[in-house]
């Protein structure tokens, strides 16, 4: 049975960090109040992966906050990792669902109401949508959905919307009052000089929200 899991502020990491830079970048998140992490490196060998995802897992179990990997179903398997996270151009969440264990999270990238009703269909765990606004940070996904696409998948599904693209301290609240359950960032911590600080700042927005 998969335990419940806050994907409220959800982090994802960036390959250009060097893995004692990441490794303190995560630290400060999640103390900071980051309550999950998505691994995500696309030009890596899989040796690398392995030994910087059993570096990222051994950090967050300290703070009970689940690790998925983003891409590689591999990876995630050989880690133990919590959950693996797929794109649309990535091996397809109905094949993924045979090969990973029960307990383990599935989400998938969705750009449209379509793409959100097909994994709905597929009983995956949650969606990202992607991208809320335009971002350097993503350059092989669609185009913006905006706030309008946002509300529009909203609409048609009850899965777990993590919202993700373009997502900082001034945009936040309105993505979530828009319909996003939680809210996925990459350069607003990752590259932030006080990431913990950032993260507790966007902590207090999403508290806020959710209070409201």
């Amino acid at each position: 049975m998969k335990k419940p899991v806050d994907y409220s502020l959800y982090l994802v990491t960036d390959h250009r960090l060097p893995l004692d830079s990441m490794e303190k970048v995560v630290a400060d998140a999640v103390a900071g109040g980051v309550s999950c992490v998505q691994f995500r490196d696309k030009i890596s060998d899989a040796g690398i992966m392995v030994k910087t995802a059993f570096s990222l897992k051994r950090i967050l179990s300290d703070y009970d906050v689940p690790l998925i990997i983003n891409d590689r179903v591999d990876i995630a398997m050989a880690v133990d990792a919590d959950g693996v996270h797929l794109g649309q151009r990535d091996i397809p969440a109905k094949i993924a669902k045979k090969i990973i264990p029960p307990e383990m999270i599935l989400g998938v990238s969705v750009e449209s109401v379509d793409d959100a009703l097909r994994a709905e269909s597929l009983g995956v765990d949650y969606i990202g949508v992607s991208p809320v606004f335009s971002t350097p940070t993503k350059t092989d996904t669609a185009e913006a959905v905006g706030i309008e696409g946002l509300r529009a998948i909203r609409k048609v599904t009850y899965l777990p919307i993590v919202a993700i693209g373009g997502i900082n301290i001034s945009n936040a609240a309105l993505v979530l009052q828009s319909g996003a359950d939680s809210i996925a960032v990459v350069s607003a911590i990752m590259s932030a000089r006080n990431p913990g600080d950032e993260s507790r700042k966007f902590r207090s927005i999403i508290n806020g929200v959710i209070n409201t």
